[in-house]
C-alpha cells in the first residue's frame, strides 16, 4: 500500500515550531508531573516522602532526589528534614493546573466511548502536549456529550 503525501512540506519556521513545541511540553513533562503527584500524596498522607515518589514513578530515590532539587531551584517545592516533600504556592497552582488538564484530556477520551481504565492511561501524558485551543475543545466536546445526555 503506497503511503499519500498529506500535503506540501511546510517551510522552516512552521515546521521548526512543531517541533520545539514538542521538545518543550517533554522539558515541562516530568516536572509536571512531579507536582501533580506530589500533591497527591500530600492529599492523601499529609506529606510526599521520596520513597513514595520512587515507587509510584517508577524510579529510584537518587533520581527522585536528583528531580526534587531541580523542582526546589524552580520554586515549586521545599524539602523539609525528617519530614518529606511540600509545593509551594507556585508548585501547588502548577499542580492544580496540570490536574485541570489531565482531567479534561480523560474525560474527553471517555466522551469518545474510550474505557475509563484506558482513559486513564492514555491521557496521562496527552495533557503535556495538547495546545489549550484544543483542550478547549476537548472541554467543550465533553461538556456538549454531557448535557445531550
Amino acid at each position: 500500500m503506497k503511503n499519500k503525501k498529506v500535503g506540501p512540506l511546510l517551510d522552516v519556521e512552521e515546521h521548526a515550531q512543531g517541533f520545539l513545541q514538542v521538545r518543550e511540553a517533554h522539558r515541562r513533562e516530568l516536572m509536571d508531573d512531579y507536582v501533580e503527584l506530589i500533591s497527591d500524596l500530600i492529599q492523601e498522607f499529609g506529606e510526599a516522602r521520596q520513597v513514595d515518589l520512587a515507587a509510584r514513578l517508577g524510579v529510584s530515590q537518587p533520581t527522585v532526589a536528583k528531580t526534587l532539587k531541580r523542582l526546589a531551584s524552580a520554586g515549586l517545592v521545599r524539602q523539609l528534614p525528617y519530614r518529606g516533600t511540600f509545593l509551594t504556592p507556585e508548585g501547588e497552582k502548577l499542580a492544580a493546573e496540570n490536574r485541570e488538564r489531565h482531567n479534561i484530556v480523560e474525560n474527553f477520551f471517555i466522551a469518545l466511548g474510550i474505557s475509563p481504565e484506558t482513559a486513564r492511561l492514555d491521557s496521562e501524558g496527552v495533557e503535556h502536549h495538547v495546545s489549550d485551543e484544543t483542550l478547549g475543545v476537548f472541554k467543550r466536546f465533553t461538556e456538549q456529550q454531557n448535557a445531550a445526555k
